[in-house]
């Protein structure tokens, strides 16, 4: 029977990146780490005008610099320069630029195959060994550990088990762990729009009496719309012919970007707010979409779980313990509980306030958006939570 250190479950993006930020430390340690995930990653990028994207804050930039692997990221990077908001059919509407609140970028739109991608070269296989394409079916607790039963009729035990396979984690229910969802009652459709206008670095949040639009800036002037609408509305939306669908899109968006030429796959994911009950256990990590789903409009949910990861690595790196020690799981618990609180909370209140039709509400966001065009303190707490520094001294980003 073979054990290593840790068992990280799902070798997406978060798990990628908590096995990055642990290498240097697992090798002084001589930590063995195993990535568990069912679909293999390909061995080289394939850019494709349907790609899926990610928005990642200013401060995971900096996050993905300190781990050494921004350099290999940057290339297919689309930085965001401003951020522009409105409501349709008012004419409040206000600004955050990279500019004023002194940074290079608010932050930036990569594609998650391409961002994988980097991510999986620059893992050390001598400390890292990947388990894929392989499932985690079962897990039973072990006096110090789990052991893991794969769908390969392989077994594995670990000192530390992390879980990192999804918001719909099944490992997550089958251990007895609650998760909490609330239903925005929204569904969100995703697709790749193109324009006659350049994008200029420009992300567009555009709230509708029928719910929030983002456009993102992507590569080739691209961008990745995230068009929330009721269910039955959304599916509609979906079954269009393409010409159809553009023109319903353009007159909701409006001609910021000129005339919308070209959509792409679309996608429909139904929108909750999840959370899990329980982060730690002695010997377990919930971590990522299974510890916290957010809704995508905010753009916070992949940041807030890279910040996670990082948190997690430092305390399991600077504990003296063996990783599953239960005081260091609950230290990075702790360590991170205002982050998670405020992230959650801005991202739902955000999200619920500019989903509302209703006129007392809407005309709340209206003073909410004049308010931030007038009060230069309101506008920079904002962009800071955009940005990924919630909870970080403001001399960090200087």
């Amino acid at each position: 029977m073979s054990r290593v250190q840790i068992a990280i479950i799902g070798g997406g993006l978060v798990g990628a990146s908590l096995a990055l930020a642990l290498q240097a430390g697992a090798r002084e340690r001589q930590w063995k780490i195993v990535l568990i995930e069912p679909y293999a990653p390909g061995d080289s990028y394939q850019p494709s005008y349907d790609a899926r994207a990610s928005a990642l804050s200013y401060g995971s930039q900096l996050i993905y610099q300190q781990l050494g692997v921004w350099s290999s990221i940057a290339p297919r990077a689309e930085a965001i320069h401003d951020i522009h908001i409105s409501d349709r059919g008012r004419f409040a509407a206000t600004r955050i630029s990279a500019t004023a609140e002194q940074v290079p970028a608010l932050g930036y739109v990569v594609e998650n195959a391409w961002l994988g991608h980097c991510l999986w070269a620059a893992l050390d296989s001598d400390i890292v060994e990947w388990r894929c394409p392989a499932r985690v079916e079962k897990m039973r607790t072990l006096d110090k550990g789990y052991r893991l039963y794969l769908d390969d009729d392989s077994s594995l035990d670990c000192d530390l088990a992390i879980l990192a396979d999804g918001g719909r984690s099944g490992l997550r229910e089958q251990l007895g762990i609650y998760a909490q969802h609330t239903p925005y009652g929204q569904t969100a459709l995703i697709s790749n729009i193109s324009s006659s206008l350049p994008h200029q670095g420009v992300a567009f949040e555009r709230f509708t009496e029928a719910g929030p639009m983002a456009l993102l800036p992507l590569p080739e002037n691209r961008s990745v719309l995230i068009w929330t609408r009721e269910p039955n509305e959304a599916q509609r939306l979906y079954n269009l012919a393409d010409h159809e669908f553009l023109q319903e899109l353009q007159a909701c968006f409006g001609y910021r970007l000129g005339a919308l030429q070209q959509v792409g796959s679309r996608h429909l994911y139904p929108l909750s707010l999840v959370q899990s009950r329980e982060q730690v256990r002695a010997h377990l990590v919930v971590l990522g979409n299974a510890a916290h789903s957010l809704h995508p409009v905010a753009g916070q949910g992949y940041n807030l779980s890279l910040r996670d990861s990082m948190a997690l690595a430092d305390c399991l790196l600077a504990s003296p313990h063996t990783p599953g020690d239960l005081s260091t799981l609950q230290r990075y618990q702790h360590m991170q509980q205002f982050d998670q609180d405020l992230t959650i909370g801005f991202s739902d209140r955000v999200t619920r306030l500019f989903s509302n039709g209703k006129p007392l509400l809407a005309g709340g966001r209206h003073l909410g958006l004049l308010g931030l065009d007038l009060v230069p303190a309101a506008k920079h707490w904002f962009a800071r939570q955009a940005m990924g520094l919630g909870v970080q001294n403001t001399q960090d980003i200087g």
